[in-house]
């Protein structure tokens, strides 16, 4: 009888949290659709939105060694009226979801002279226990660092639970074969199925070919233990992969990590893994063969880790087309069947859709030849997976007459370019002559993924179009040619044990403009009933990228950050190098409303409502990248009371 009550309370603390809560998961539910049943703002009423709040982390770079490549990507993840958000490097702050005000912080302490491979949170993982007693850390906040640790964190206090593991942090870099520090990074939030958090990693590019091994880990939540490990890289003999990897290279190489967000089947027991490029990732001499299980989407058994199935997406990458964004599960309607499915994005600019139970492909697959030829060495697949949906991006060669500037001078010196480096079109190879890889290695799609309206059967996705110059360099004529300056305008990547360094940069004319027609940025919705796109728009204008006396063109410019959609028929997305939140209509892809950030917005927004009010939130903080408006707000936006 005694039991009467507690089972009450909770089952009320429950209904509280269903009421007040839409977004207790990265991706807004535990498979990724960044979908809100929301509605109160709609499109008749949208164009009242106005902030309500502003929060400001304080994070600002000062007094890291890696300050100026600052971002802020991370998305809030609610609970109990609560916004848990982490900033770049690694504090988490609780805020209070309808004021803005702090509730608490906790600064994770990492390093701030190491020189960090990538700067980025894009946010923390909520764990509740199922015990109705549990005390103290019966709720917990996960957070990965840049210095490769899982801290957990009483999520009602923000004070450590030292119940787990070393005080409350696990060191996952004692657990690999590691080489640099400021290399092996977490970037992206763990997932949890049950007791257990799944995290992956993040690792730095192109310094050789024996890196870190991006090793996907489950940790029991409460005592912080290892439960199991999953190697991307199938180093043992009797593994089906490990004839993929020719002459041994299983054993040598690096990389393969799961640095995108990951998503959990809850229902299934499985956890979706988008897997990278084996290392290096612009040259495959040292690794001939497909390289499974790299640059695939992966399905584990939750449980044990097993692989339940597989599908690669590029072969033998040397493009840097790691599987860059989480994959998203839904309900795919076929006919009178609902399927569960996945869909993922790629940064080739295709949307590949799966059963999520078995692998089939839901949409067909074809195998086609790719351009050939590479650099000396080089052992290229002949050919690369296509989607029978049509590709989200232009793709094709590149020839003279497509070259483009704002000034007959700079669209000229593009025309060269053309005319003088190699240009087949998507997946030509890394060459001595030099390459231009169309689109270049941040995407096509990049870690903002898309959202999915079930409902509507559409899938809305940020891309990008904007070409990259990729050139390979014999490594005894580096020197030389660094020290001549001929490519001082180029980043150069070491890329030890190869007989190459690699050079890039995306292509830019005189006046930092890509040298391909707009947009260089677009929002798609992909129809996925009717197979084909529903309609596609130019997602940012050069309000913040070009001197005042340009006019402000509706261009369509890079970003980084995703979109969320709504039952109310919104669509919204930040992301564009100009300093906006916007609003789209998900049946048309009109703009219906734009609110101005205080700095660059390149994250992904979320939705929620309490008692009564809805409330839609960004991080606004800027990209040492991408060149936008540094800044540490949050921001909140809201119909007027």
């Amino acid at each position: 009888m005694r039991t009467r009550p507690l089972v009450f309370i909770a089952s009320l603390l429950l209904f509280q949290q269903a009421f007040c809560s839409d977004w207790q998961h990265y991706g807004g539910d535990a498979g990724g659709k960044r979908y809100s049943r929301l509605q109160q703002i709609n499109p008749e009423n949208v164009n009242d939105l106005d902030i309500a709040w502003q929060y400001r982390t304080g994070e600002l770079g000062d007094g890291y060694k890696s300050g100026d490549k600052l971002t802020f990507e991370a998305t809030p993840v609610l609970w109990n009226r609560t916004l848990y958000i982490s900033t770049a490097f690694n504090k988490v702050i609780a805020l209070d979801a309808v004021s803005g005000k702090e509730r608490w912080r906790y600064d994770a302490q990492i390093p701030k002279e190491l020189g960090y491979a990538e700067v980025a949170s894009r946010g923390v993982t909520l764990w509740h226990s199922q015990e109705s007693n549990d005390g103290p850390c019966s709720h917990r906040v996960m957070l990965g660092t840049l210095s490769g640790q899982l801290h957990v964190l009483d999520a009602e206090t923000g004070k450590v639970c030292d119940d787990f593991a070393d005080k409350g942090i696990v060191d996952l870099t004692k657990e690999i074969h590691f080489t640099e520090a400021g290399e092996y990074t977490i970037t992206s939030p763990p997932v949890v199925y049950g007791d257990l958090i799944i995290v992956g990693s993040a690792i730095g590019d192109n310094r050789g070919v024996e890196l870190e091994r991006g090793i996907v880990r489950a940790i029991n939540a409460r005592s912080g233990s290892i439960v199991w490990a999953w190697d991307p890289i199938p180093v043992n003999p009797d593994n089906p992969m490990y004839d993929s990897w020719q002459a041994g290279s299983a054993e040598r190489n690096g990389g393969a990590n799961a640095w995108a967000p990951l998503s959990i089947d809850t229902e299934n027991g499985l956890v979706f893994i988008p897997t990278s490029s084996p290392s290096p990732d612009f040259y495959g001499g040292e690794r001939k063969g497909n390289n499974n299980y790299a640059n695939s989407l992966v399905a584990l058994n939750a449980l044990t880790g097993q692989v339940v199935w597989h599908y690669q997406l590029v072969h033998h990458d040397v493009w840097d087309y790691d599987v860059a964004s989480q994959p998203v599960l839904f309900e795919f309607k076929k006919g009178d069947k609902h399927i569960p499915a996945v869909v993922q994005a790629t940064k080739s600019g295709m949307l590949f859709v799966f059963n999520r139970l078995t692998g089939e492909a839901l949409i067909p697959i074809e195998e086609r030849p790719v351009p050939q030829n590479g650099a000396p060495g080089e052992a290229l697949s002949p050919t690369q997976p296509f989607s029978a949906l049509p590709s989200l991006v232009n793709n094709a060669r590149l020839e003279p007459d497509d070259a483009w500037g704002m000034m007959y001078f700079d669209s000229k010196g593009c025309r060269k370019i053309i005319e003088s480096w190699r240009s087949d079109g998507i997946y030509t190879p890394p060459t001595l002559q030099g390459s231009i890889m169309y689109p270049g290695n941040a995407g096509g799609a990049n870690w903002g993924g898309v959202s999915v309206d079930e409902q509507r059967q559409i899938v809305i996705a940020n891309v990008m179009q904007l070409p990259f110059l990729v050139k390979l360099i014999e490594r005894e004529k580096a020197k030389e040619i660094y020290e001549g300056g001929e490519y001082e305008d180029f980043s150069w990547s070491r890329m030890e044990g190869t007989p190459y360094m690699m050079i890039r940069r995306p292509f830019l004319s005189i006046l930092d403009v890509p040298c391909v027609s707009p947009p260089w940025g677009k929002l798609v919705a992909m129809d996925l009933k009717r197979g084909e796109i529903a309609w596609d728009v130019p997602l940012g204008t050069i309000e913040d990228l070009a001197p005042a006396m340009v006019p402000n063109l509706e261009l369509g410019v890079p970003g980084m950050g995703g979109p969320i959609t709504t039952a109310s028929g919104l669509v919204f997305i930040a992301a564009a190098t100009d300093d906006y939140l916007r609003a789209f209509d998900t049946s048309s892809g009109e703009e219906l409303w734009k609110g101005r950030l205080p700095a660059g917005g390149q994250a992904t927004p979320m939705t929620y409502e309490i008692d009564g009010r809805q409330y839609v939130v960004i991080a606004a903080g800027g990209h040492g990248g991408m060149g936008t408006k540094n800044g540490d707000y949050l921001v909140a936006f809201a119909l007027a009371d």
